[in-house]
């Protein structure tokens, strides 16, 4: 018999409809067949469907079951597999077929100017927008009719996704109705949205809230004030451990839950329900309730968290899985419960056919699968091997749940983490009291203010231990490994994870896997440990591949370095300075007060000493200016603006500021260009660092310190390479090597393609961190060398 036929059979068929509806479901929403208005109809697919010859088919296979004590498997879940084909692709065309309407595909093609009555379906999300653009957010929504200048009202319901750029959005929440007015937009395809609404105008509440709503927003409010008073990175964790509101997560925090596997913590799942409800459980365990009490009581315990967390999707998502993980405990038989999984994935793709491509998703029913099915086999593995219980079940519950996940995360971060089950075996004891003293103190935050601020208080330390083993799991050695990415990736790590599983079964085989281990463990980690690869031996100068912005870092000494300009992104500088080893910022340069070389301050000064910090001396951007002011202070630090002539010398790293050579005014950017230009010399190369220096700014330099003063074997561009540059200043500086930093698919054109081939014909070799991720240049026996780590965090 298969390995699916050896499992309970109820399990096999509830799971082989579950996996034919979200194929099908797939099929229809990324197939060419929904891609457009010509979808031919809501029932395309219904060919998967057995055909005509499914009644000729129907009577023998019947007459085998009464006939045969044990029926073909195969063809049954071959049948079941079909059912949930057809169920899922009758539900996904009837929406696929809604989504693309006739009326509304025309709005789209034309761009029309829209009035729209929306229903918000789930928290709206913070976009990071590029440098000095207003912050997005990201808001799904459902409308109620659509109304144009030229077509009249449209009484339709349809998603819609909506970037707005008023703050007015930020703090909506699910189910409340809006009016709202902008012009719609091609979505991206691939789901149910049937368009974007771009607005940059505030949403017009209409109605009142209802008193979930209410209840909610009072509760979660509650939570925050109670946590304010806690420390920055504990005190914004706290609300996201509780019910998902990451709206004060340190950005550094949240990267470091990525890297070490944890980000489920944040997010609103199964677990969280399980744990609320649980303890709800063992409560009426204690008191001796009978089983209609017990039920009850846990029942509304589900109903409050869901209305607590907000009646989101994937709230209501988390709620089915934490309600089918506890049917199996409250049972005290976990396989039980796996039927149940199957059936509420089918039951949940057939009412919202979107889950079936959601990561999310995929993630909660895969979690909860593996805590049903696999954590029991290796907690009693574990148990038959002398390990003692309360250690087997805080090790089989982070593996299992690992193992199952393992495939979903590969694919979408492109790595496999080695630190993820050692990181969230140690959380194991913090989650449930973080949990539950958060869930206290937003309960009891209403009522009794001080009582939630001694509730958060408590809870906050079993938040900070989760930081802590999310911040040094992340900086682990070798603690992630590359991997492929995309549906690829996840599918072949999948495969690999089978085998191996099936395989382990028989002990000499699991010794083999053992020893193979092993080897890789002693034989491959020691490698990248004395020889990681990045930075490359005997680096000068590194740029840092932060987006659409800057930062350069000048190694003064191991962990120590000069910082020039901090990007926009704390996350993606923090990540490549840790990547660096940088302890020390002995000198931080701030070119300009522009966001894109500010906004990523608190990610350079994360965990890191700091020396002095040296500004230009134009204030402008305001916003910027009192960013880097504050960020200086609280380590006790004096911004120091400096003019040219200004000089530091550490270790091998020589530092003059050459320009600008004057103030300028009344210039295209006056922030740009004033800018601090500095010439740096590192050993033996030299290098000319021109923040977002344009025309002006290059022509008085040149005009000031003339060719020779300005001749440099590196250049990094000026203003990441737009068009606003000097032919003759980049003739004078003459580099042998150029770096671009810029970000992935900017709106600004950047870099500009004329303004590259000018530098390659004067000999210089080109190379940009939207291709080529961070980028370190090396002095060799031959001159200078760069050294490329590749984009999106691929292999060094």
């Amino acid at each position: 018999m298969s390995a699916l036929g050896a499992l309970h059979w109820p399990l096999a068929v509830t799971v082989a409809v579950a996996a034919g509806a979200v194929l099908a479901t797939l099929l229809l929403l990324l197939g060419p067949a929904a891609s457009g208005p010509a979808a031919s109809g809501p029932l395309t697919a219904v060919s998967l469907a057995p055909g005509p010859a499914a009644p000729v088919d129907r009577a023998p296979l019947t007459h085998r079951w009464f006939r045969r004590p044990r029926p073909d498997h195969r063809l049954w879940i071959a049948v079941s597999v079909l059912l949930g084909m057809l169920c899922g692709s009758a539900a996904a065309g009837a929406r696929v077929a809604v989504r693309d309407a006739g009326p509304v595909t025309g709005l789209v093609a034309g761009r029309a100017p829209v009035t729209v009555e929306l229903v918000v379906r789930d928290d709206p999300r913070p976009l990071t927008g590029a440098a000095g653009r207003p912050p997005l957010y990201l808001v799904r929504a459902q409308t109620s009719w659509i109304r144009s200048d030229e077509g009249g009202r449209i009484d339709v319901r349809l998603r819609l996704l909506v970037l707005a750029t008023d703050a007015g959005w930020r703090h909506l929440l699910p189910g409340q109705r809006l009016t709202a007015t902008g012009r719609l937009a091609q979505s991206r395809g691939g789901d149910l949205h049937a368009a974007v609404l771009n607005t940059g105008t505030a949403p017009v509440l209409a109605g009142e809230l209802s008193w979930a709503q209410r209840a909610a927003g009072s509760l979660r409010a509650g939570l925050q004030r109670a946590c304010a008073p806690l420390p920055v990175e504990p005190g914004g964790l706290l609300p996201g451990l509780v019910v998902g509101d990451t709206s004060r997560l340190d950005p550094a925090v949240e990267e470091d839950f990525r890297a070490t596997g944890m980000t489920h913590l944040v997010a609103v799942s199964g677990s969280n329900v399980a744990i609320v409800v649980g303890l709800v459980l063992l409560l009426a365990r204690w008191a001796r309730a009978g089983p209609g009490l017990a039920a009850a009581a846990c029942t509304l315990a589900l109903v409050g968290f869901v209305i607590l967390a907000r009646p989101s999707p994937s709230v209501v998502r988390a709620g089915t899985m934490g309600a089918i993980a506890l049917i199996g405990l409250a049972m005290g038989r976990p396989r039980a419960a796996l039927p149940a999984l199957g059936a509420a994935v089918t039951v949940l793709v057939v009412y919202d056919p979107e889950l079936a491509g959601d990561a999310g998703f995929a993630l909660s029913v895969l979690a909860t699968g593996g805590l049903l099915l696999l954590a029991p086999r290796m907690r009693e593995a574990l148990r038959r091997r002398g390990t003692p219980a309360w250690l087997a079940d805080a090790l089989a519950v982070p593996a299992a749940a690992q193992l199952a996940c393992g495939p979903v995360v590969a694919g979408l971060s492109g790595t496999v983490s080695l630190v993820a089950v050692p990181a969230n075996l140690l959380a194991v004891p913090a989650i449930a009291p973080a949990t539950v003293l958060g869930v206290a103190a937003a309960v009891v935050s209403p009522l009794w203010p001080a009582g939630a601020e001694f509730a958060a208080w408590l809870g906050g330390w079993p938040a900070w231990w989760l930081v802590v083993v999310a911040r040094y799991g992340a900086r682990a050695p070798a603690g992630t490994l590359p991997w492929l990415d995309g549906v690829v990736g996840g599918l072949s790590l999948g495969l690999l994870t089978l085998v191996v599983v099936l395989l382990a079964r028989h002990p000499a085989v699991r010794r083999l896997l053992a020893v193979g281990v092993a080897a890789v463990v002693v034989g491959a980690l020691p490698v990248r440990l004395v020889a990681p690869g990045w930075p490359p031996s005997g680096w000068v100068v590194a740029i840092c591949a932060v987006g659409q912005g800057d930062t350069a870092v000048l190694p003064i000494a191991t962990g120590r370095a000069v910082v020039i300009d901090a990007g926009p992104d704390p996350a993606a500088a923090d990540r490549c300075l840790r990547r660096l080893g940088i302890r020390e910022v002995s000198l931080l340069v701030i070119s300009h007060f522009h966001a894109d070389h500010v906004a990523g301050l608190d990610g350079v000064l994360r965990g890191r000493r700091l020396g002095a910090v040296v500004t230009t001396g134009w204030p402008e951007p305001v916003a910027g200016h009192d960013a880097v002011a504050r960020a200086a202070a609280a380590r006790g630090v004096g911004p120091r603006p400096v003019a040219a002539g200004w000089r530091f010398a550490a270790g091998r790293v020589e530092l003059t500021v050459v320009g600008p050579p004057e103030r300028l005014s009344g210039t295209r950017s006056d922030p740009n260009n004033n800018s601090l230009v500095l010439r740096a010399r590192v050993g033996a190369a030299t290098m000319l660092f021109t923040g977002d220096a344009e025309e002006e700014e290059q022509r008085a330099l040149l005009e000031r310190l003339g060719p020779a003063g300005l001749r440099a074997r590196l250049l990094k561009v000026p203003h990441h390479g737009s068009v606003y540059q000097d032919p003759q200043f980049l003739a004078a500086v003459d580099p042998a090597v150029a770096l671009v930093s810029v970000g992935v698919g900017n709106d600004y054109g950047h870099p500009n393609p004329a303004l590259l081939a000018m530098l390659a014909r004067g000999g210089a070799r080109v190379l940009r961190t939207d291709l080529d991720g961070d980028l370190a240049v090396v002095v060799g026996e031959r001159g200078l060398a760069v050294v490329v780590r590749g984009p999106d965090h691929q292999a060094d």
